[in-house]
């Protein structure tokens, strides 16, 4: 009966605050949330974010319910069903390969005069990748994720480009240390 006075499901609306919370906690780019909520406080006044946040709700309230993705399945799982697959099915054609620019777009960074470029003899077959690889530089380092102007991380070895200052200082710092079992030699880049 209270629920009818305000005109909506108040549980539907727990859940729906739930779901956005889950989609909070796992966002994977934490940048494009900040942009985002950046503008909300530029065309927001303070005193109305309450209502604004509300009406928000309200509105994604009345949008009709998307049908649920599939529960993605654990690593254990995908590789019981791999092992499944094998054993059942004949040899298939080789998939083609989707072009990862048209399914995130990645943000064109300018690279300023005097930046040098550093060869890293680590990459993805050693489970190096451009997040873990930036980690490494910010904490050994002590820089920051901007000072780093470019990663790039390929099967057997990284680039990486900075100032030069910066790359003296990783040359310093991580020549001979092992990173996921290899032991890292890093130079200036000839390419």
């Amino acid at each position: 009966m209270e629920n009818e006075k305000k005109g909506f499901d108040e549980e539907a609306l727990k859940q729906k605050i739930s779901e956005v919370m889950e989609v909070i906690n796992s966002c994977t780019d934490p940048d494009e949330l900040e942009s985002i909520k950046k503008i909300v406080k530029q065309n927001v006044p303070f005193t109305r974010r309450g209502y604004f946040a509300a009406v928000v709700l309200k509105m994604l309230m009345e949008k009709p319910q998307r049908k649920e993705r599939p529960q993605k399945e654990n690593k254990s799982e995908r590789l019981e069903k791999k092992s499944v697959e094998k054993k059942t099915s004949s040899p298939s054609p080789a998939p083609i390969a989707e072009n990862k620019e048209e399914k995130q777009p990645t943000r064109e960074r300018v690279i300023p005069e005097g930046a040098k470029t550093l060869y890293l003899n680590v990459g993805k077959m050693k489970h190096l990748y451009a997040k873990n690889l930036s980690i490494l530089l910010q904490k050994e380092l002590g820089i920051t994720r901007d000072d780093i102007y470019s990663l790039r991380v390929h099967d057997k070895y990284s680039f990486i480009t900075m100032s030069e200052e910066n790359c003296n200082k990783a040359i310093e710092k991580i020549n001979g240390m092992d990173i996921n079992g290899r032991v890292a030699q890093i130079n200036f880049s000839t390419k």
